[in-house]
């Protein structure tokens, strides 16, 4: 994935960051846009105990905005299986500190439902702003 992301996702890089001080960053950032962590999947821990495979940091942040879930759920109740947004902090190879976000609006175009594609534009904006929080902070912390 580049730095820009895929189709379903956007991504950006944490220059200046080691891995924990990236997480702490991406749940700050998180927070300020109303978004709370409610799993954390820390997929290099579970590859080395359950494969026994050595790999990168590799965290899944899934992430809810309460107000936003429950307007989805409400237009949707079967929206849950698309909930939370799940955000990717990950190093690679380069030592680089990777954030990747699911787009909601491509996820929640499967619904057709007009409440939850409101929904879903809300939290694509705020997860574009966490994003140029963390670039803007990174070029803060480079120059």
């Amino acid at each position: 994935m580049s730095a820009e992301g895929t189709a379903y996702g956007f991504s950006c890089e944490l220059k200046d960051r080691d891995f924990d001080s990236a997480i702490t960053r991406v749940t700050e950032a998180l927070k300020g846009e109303g978004f709370g962590v409610l799993s954390d999947i820390d997929v290099q821990a579970t590859m080395k105990t359950k494969l026994g495979i050595d790999g990168l940091p590799y965290r899944i942040l899934g992430a809810c905005n309460p107000p936003l879930a429950h307007q989805a759920l409400q237009a949707e109740p079967d929206i849950g299986l698309l909930l939370p947004c799940n955000v990717v902090v990950r190093e690679d190879a380069d030592g680089q500190q990777i954030v990747s976000f699911m787009d909601p609006m491509v996820i929640m175009q499967m619904t057709g439902n007009a409440e939850v594609a409101k929904v879903a534009q809300e939290v694509h904006e705020r997860l574009q702003r966490v994003k140029a929080s963390l670039v803007a902070s990174t070029a803060q912390a480079q120059g």
